[in-house]
C-alpha cells in the first residue's frame, strides 16, 4: 500500500480515537457518581484486555519475556495516566479536565529532546503552542471559572490532571520506542491493558474499599463501562498504537489533542452547553496548528 495513503489512514484513525475519547469525558464524569476511580480504571482495562485476548487469541502464544517487560512498563504509564485523570475529573469540571490533559502535546517534544538528543524543529513547538492555546480557548470558553465548585479557580483536580499529562506523554514515547524496536503492536496493546487492569485491581480495594456490587444492577454504569472498555480503551489504544507506528509522535499528539475539541462538542450536543465565539477561535487555532505540523518542513524549507 502507498506510504502516503497508510499515513493518511493512520492519521484518520488517530482523529477517530480523539472523537471517542472526547465523549469519554462525559461518560467518566457521569459514572463517578456510582463507582470509584480505581475500580473504574480496573474494570475498563479488564474489559479491554479480555476483548483483545478473544479477538487476537492466536497472538497469545507469541508473548515472550521481552514483550512482557515492555508491556508491563506501558501498562504502568497507562494505568497512572488514566487513574490520575479520573481522580482529577472528580474534583474539577470535564472541560478543564479535557483541556489540562492535553499538556502532553507540549511535553512530548520537550521530553524527547534530552532522551533522543534531537532537538525538535521550531515549527513543532510553534504548532504545539498554538494547539494548546486553541484548546484552552475552546475548553475554557464557557463558565468553568464562574461561581463556586469544581470549576472555580485552580484546584487539586486541575493539578492531578496536569500530572496525568506527564504519564500520557511517557506512554506515547514508550510506545513509540517499542514500535521502533520491532515489538508486535497487538501484543503490546493487549499486555498494557492486562497490566493496567492488574495494577487497578490490586490498588482498588485499598483506595476505594470493597467492590460496590450494587453497580452490577445499574444498566447505565454497565453500558458506560463497556463504552470505556471496548471503545475508549480497546479500539482507541489499538488505533493509537498503530498510528504511532506510521505517524511521528509530535504530529500524532496533535491529532490526539483533538479529544478536548470533541469533548466540548459532545458536551454542547448532549448537555446543551453554550458554544461561544472564543470556542470558535480555539477550533481555528487548532486547525492551523495541525496544518503547520503536517507541512512545517515544506513551509520552513521554502
Amino acid at each position: 500500500m502507498n506510504k502516503k495513503l497508510v499515513s493518511l489512514l493512520a492519521s484518520a484513525g488517530l482523529l477517530l480515537t480523539a472523537a471517542i475519547w472526547g465523549f469519554a469525558f462525559v461518560v467518566v464524569k457521569d459514572s463517578l457518581d456510582y463507582i470509584g476511580s480505581f475500580y473504574m480504571v480496573a474494570i475498563r482495562f479488564s474489559i479491554a484486555a479480555v476483548g483483545m485476548g478473544l479477538i487476537f487469541f492466536k497472538k497469545l502464544k507469541l508473548i515472550d519475556k521481552k514483550h512482557l517487560l515492555k508491556g508491563a512498563v506501558t501498562g504502568f504509564f497507562l494505568f497512572m495516566g488514566y487513574l490520575v485523570q479520573t481522580i482529577g475529573c472528580f474534583y474539577t469540571t470535564a472541560g478543564k479536565n479535557a483541556f489540562l490533559t492535553t499538556v502532553y502535546v507540549i511535553l512530548i517534544p520537550i521530553i524527547s529532546w534530552p532522551l533522543y538528543k534531537k532537538r525538535p524543529a521550531i515549527f513543532v513547538f510553534i504548532a504545539a503552542a498554538m494547539s494548546m492555546t486553541g484548546i484552552g480557548l475552546l475548553a475554557l470558553g464557557g463558565n468553568d471559572f464562574a461561581g463556586g465548585g469544581a470549576g472555580s479557580g485552580f484546584n487539586r483536580g486541575d493539578v492531578l490532571t496536569l500530572i496525568c499529562g506527564l504519564f500520557y506523554a511517557l506512554h506515547i514515547l514508550w510506545t513509540e520506542k517499542c514500535n521502533r524496536e520491532g515489538c508486535d503492536v497487538i501484543i503490546i496493546t493487549m499486555l498494557q491493558f492486562f497490566f493496567a487492569a492488574v495494577f487497578g485491581w490490586i490498588s482498588a480495594p485499598i483506595a476505594d474499599g470493597p467492590f460496590p456490587l450494587v453497580v452490577l444492577n445499574n444498566s447505565k454504569v454497565i453500558v458506560s463501562m463497556l463504552y470505556l472498555g471496548l471503545l475508549s480503551s480497546m479500539l482507541c489504544f489499538s488505533l493509537q498504537n498503530i498510528g504511532l507506528k506510521y505517524v511521528q509522535s509530535s504530529l500524532a499528539s496533535l491529532f490526539l489533542g483533538f479529544e478536548s475539541v470533541f469533548g466540548i462538542f459532545f458536551s454542547t450536543l448532549f448537555l446543551h452547553e453554550a458554544f461561544t465565539p472564543r470556542m470558535f477561535a480555539g477550533c481555528f487555532l487548532i486547525f492551523i496548528a495541525v496544518i503547520l505540523a503536517e507541512n512545517g518542513n515544506k513551509l520552513f524549507n521554502r
